[in-house]
């Protein structure tokens, strides 16, 4: 397998500090850091991109999730391994992700539920890493970035 390109954020000039900042900002919402690769994770699953499945389980352990949370997370629903707030944010991910499957992607049961854990500026760090993960799923897939090509 050969990527068509490198990854469009690193060849444009520019774009990858403003990424970067992002990021930044996500991880300083106060949600726990496994939640959030939690996340990146399922909607890394959901869009089949296999270079930030990859590169997301990596961060993941590095987070300290553990291999079985790891193996499970697109079976969410169906373990005992995550917790309430964890459920929350990973339904909202599906939901925000899944943005053309419904009618009303995003419900206010998946929302409201999610508000129960998670305060504004932590719903805004998850949506964010949602919003972060699906444009670098988009820009990997769409130039079919290698898994483990990153590091």
């Amino acid at each position: 397998m050969q990527s068509r390109m490198q990854n469009p954020a690193v060849v444009l000039s520019g774009a990858m500090q403003p990424i970067q900042e992002i990021f930044k900002a996500v991880h300083s919402g106060g949600v726990d850091a496994q939640t959030l690769e939690l996340v990146h994770l399922r909607v890394s699953q959901i869009n089949g991109c296999s270079a930030c499945v990859d590169g997301g389980a990596k961060t993941a352990r590095k987070a300290g999730v553990s291999d079985e949370r790891l193996a499970t997370v697109a079976a969410w629903r169906e373990t005992p391994y995550f917790t309430d707030a964890e459920r929350a944010a990973l339904a909202l991910a599906e939901a925000a992700t899944r943005l053309a499957d419904r009618p009303d992607p995003v419900s206010d049961e998946v929302w409201d539920r999610a508000a129960t854990f998670f305060d504004e500026k932590q719903l805004a760090a998850i949506v964010m890493m949602i919003g972060l993960t699906n444009l670098f799923n988009r820009l990997n897939a769409t130039t079919r970035q290698i898994a483990g090509a990153w590091g």
